[in-house]
């Protein structure tokens, strides 16, 4: 079995989760039964990035797309996010993990938006691992947001025009100072970007994965992880 290179780690890992639905439809049973079993690929996820060093894992749990799935099911995922806050956020916690949420919570109720912000204060100082969860987000959005956040800047003198150039943009990101994803990876077989960290994947090295997402475990993140390393990265240089 080829070994991982500890000095060869990439800083940021971002993962489309796809698949869940697929995978309880193979089963008979409702799409909600594979968003649960999600959860747990989730959690071996997080705790294979902590151990092997990754800095920032960003996990694409809910799109702004996604509000247009039927009302049974996003009433569904809403009420499984609440459950996973309450019952993960104590483990992140204990083990030096910093939560973060991407995305316009504003859309979410103000029940979910309390216990966001009481899980992002809980564990902002931790050190471990960054946790982005992409929640109500769109990379479109992400690159709007920050537009309309320099241009207020602009208006209220605070920022002239000329000072704007992309490491400006890039701070006003929802994900700010971290790291420019290094590896994008999907599951479930499909080969598309989703509107998911537009701005942030640009020299992102992309792995496709044909598991769906419940069965995506450690070995499988693994072999995602020795693919990237194979790899040579250029960010538009020669050979």
């Amino acid at each position: 079995m080829v070994e991982l290179d500890p000095n060869n780690i990439p800083q940021h890992v971002a993962i489309i989760m796809d698949g869940n639905g697929r995978w309880a439809q193979q089963k008979g049973k409702m799409r909600i039964f594979g968003h649960k079993n999600g959860v747990k690929a989730v959690r071996e996820a997080v705790s294979y990035a902590r151990k092997i060093g990754i800095k920032v894992l960003t996990l694409y749990a809910f799109s702004s797309e996604n509000w247009n799935r039927p009302k049974t099911e996003v009433n569904a995922l809403m009420t499984l996010f609440m459950q996973a806050l309450d019952l993960e956020v104590k483990t992140l916690h204990k083990n030096n993990i910093k939560l973060n949420i991407l995305g316009d919570v504003t859309e979410f109720s103000a029940h979910l938006q309390n216990k966001i912000k009481q899980a992002e204060q809980l564990t902002e100082n931790n050190t471990a691992l960054t946790l982005n969860i992409a929640a109500n987000y769109g990379g479109c959005w992400d690159i709007v947001q920050a537009a309309k956040s320099l241009a207020q800047q602009v208006k209220e003198g605070k920022l002239a025009v000329d000072e704007i150039n992309a490491h400006v943009l890039q701070q006003a990101l929802v994900t700010k100072a971290q790291p420019q994803v290094d590896l994008l990876i999907r599951t479930s077989g499909e080969q598309r970007i989703s509107n998911f960290l537009l701005w942030q994947i640009a020299y992102a090295e992309l792995y496709f994965s044909d598991v769906l997402w419940p069965d995506f475990n450690e070995k499988e993140f693994n072999e995602a992880i020795i693919a990237y390393q194979q790899r040579h990265r250029r960010f538009g240089g020669a050979e």
